[in-house]
């Protein structure tokens, strides 16, 4: 039984209790028909009340026998009221007691159970919350439903285009339920995870209103967010680098959720910092500018993307993948995963393809020794429709193009693991999956967001590759030869960056446990 139903449960046996006063009052003056009528009324009630418990908790349980035997007594008591052989006390002990012995099975015998939904919208980004419904559902006092919810491609003008629901493509150990089948609105869940955060403000995508968080907060007395991204770990000092991602601190999802879960401690202590500065330059104060506050209502709990990561590195290669990842004697090639996002696009704009081009052509000089995996955003071609639609054909072409050669994979699995897994580097966009790929452990490279105005044709030295990476957790592409470099050393490089930064966060911990750990936190 929900929490709610048991207070319900509750209140509609004090109801009783007040009633049976009623009735002594009314036998008191001697007006019996009124009695009477409360009798019946109060057996009818009790009879509802009994159907209900037993179809929430079951033929048979021990909370039905007790209404049972009350009902008998109501009928006991009505006909010595017929009879006139009624009295005040004798009503008062006999329809009290055994009330009292209901409402004592309903607090003892009677178990609550919470229900959690998780409403995700794409697939792909289902492992930010995963590991999360996993432990709610090993727990047996919580129903758990993962409801996918659909999603709009936007159009120029901000109206809602084609509708993508992909509720079939979840993990086969997932089990989904059709989102105009889960009425939220009335089954009024204990908590609601999301993951999207933005409401209306998306310039690309948005998921159906019903499931903004403005809305979801009236139905939940605890709506969580847990972002869908990781980002690389800053100091709380670098105003600098906090700068490029405050954004996402002072959202709707983080406005509305009782809880925001971030990746640790240091990003907690920022989004704290930037969620106070953004509400008050909204105007907002109270619980949203209270330090005290906002330091229960965030937690650094760990991210569930990165534990599913690490869960990860040993994962299956897939059939169609594998004809592709040797050389011609047979020998397994090496492989690096290619990732582009849509900042890539919104940065180079005109020059987005000029830039993949010039990426691929270099990549191309290596196809003997490597295998690329291209993993493109999921939202690429819809932002390049709503944001950049003059782009759009020659982006098409050079997809084609690209992922025809022999030595390209295009990765259109719901999610990026595998292609992390089996892959011996990185090179592409940073952002989210950049972040989670420096949890395995592998070399990474970050292309130019700026092409070409921050590429030095002036080639550089494998030392000075190096150095690129100062504080970063990765290399940085800044000079015409860097890229070849990156994939001529790649081994190198792997042992060099290993010695700077993996030891020191894998024992961080950041997403270590953390589904178990957010849900327990969270429970209590």
């Amino acid at each position: 039984m929900r929490k709610a139903q048991k207070q319900q449960a509750l209140d509609f046996i004090e109801s009783l209790h007040q009633a049976h006063g009623e009735i002594e009052n009314a036998v008191g003056r001697k007006n019996l028909i009124l009695a009477q009528n409360m009798l019946g009324e109060c057996q009818q009630f009790a009879i509802s009340f009994g159907e209900n418990i037993e179809k929430l908790e079951g033929e048979g349980h021990i909370t039905v026998s007790y209404v049972e035997d009350y009902c008998e007594v109501l009928f006991r008591v009505y006909e010595d009221v017929c009879n006139g052989h009624a009295n005040e006390p004798q009503i008062h002990k006999l329809l009290g007691e055994q009330l009292s012995r209901i409402e004592n099975s309903v607090q003892n015998d009677i178990k609550v159970k919470k229900e959690i939904a998780f409403f995700p919208y794409k697939a792909s980004m289902w492992d930010s919350l995963e590991s999360v419904y996993l432990a709610a559902r090993e727990d047996p006092e919580c129903d758990a439903f993962v409801v996918p919810i659909p999603y709009y491609d936007l159009n120029p003008d901000r109206s809602f285009g084609q509708m993508h629901y992909e509720g079939r493509e979840y993990p086969k150990n997932i089990e989904v339920m059709d989102w105009q089948s889960y009425h939220f609105e009335k089954r009024k869940p204990d908590a609601i995870y999301i993951h999207n955060p933005y409401d209306s403000w998306n310039l690309v995508t948005s998921v159906h209103p019903r499931f903004y968080a403005e809305n979801l907060k009236k139905y939940t007395e605890k709506l969580i967010y847990i972002p869908y991204f990781v980002l690389s770990e800053i100091e709380p000092e670098d105003q600098a680098r906090i700068d490029k991602m405050k954004h996402f601190c002072f959202i709707p999802g983080t406005v509305w959720a009782d809880k925001v879960i971030v990746q640790s401690e240091k990003m907690k202590q920022i989004y704290v910092n930037e969620y106070s500065k953004g509400a008050m330059a909204a105007g907002l104060s109270g619980r949203h500018v209270d330090r005290d506050l906002l330091n229960q209502k965030i937690l650094g709990l760990g991210s569930p993307k990165l534990e599913k990561i690490a869960g990860s590195l040993d994962a299956e290669i897939p059939d169609d993948w594998q004809s592709k990842m040797v050389t011609k004697d047979n020998e397994r090639k090496k492989v690096i995963f290619f990732n582009t996002n849509v900042s890539l696009m919104l940065n180079n704009q005109e020059r987005f393809i000029d830039n993949l081009r010039r990426i691929a052509c270099i990549m191309e000089s290596y196809r003997e020794r490597f295998t690329v995996i291209w993993r493109e955003h999921p939202l690429t071609n819809e932002a390049l429709k709503s944001m950049h639609p003059d782009l759009q054909r020659d982006y098409l072409a050079f997809k084609s193009g690209f992922c025809s050669k022999e030595w390209v994979i295009l990765d259109t699995l719901a999610q990026a693991h595998t292609a992390m897994a089996v892959s011996d580097g990185y090179f592409g966009a940073g952002g989210s999956l950049a972040a989670m790929y420096f949890v395995t452990g592998k070399p990474m490279m970050v292309t130019d967001y700026h092409y070409p105005n921050e590429i030095s044709l002036k080639p550089t030295t494998l030392e000075k590759l190096k150095l690129s990476m100062r504080h970063r957790t990765y290399y940085n592409e800044k000079n015409i030869n860097s890229l070849n470099l990156f994939l001529e050393n790649i081994e190198d490089l792997k042992v060099y960056q290993r010695q700077r930064f993996h030891d020191s966060l894998m024992a961080d911990g950041l997403g270590k446990g953390a589904g178990r750990k957010i849900y327990r936190v969270l429970s209590d």
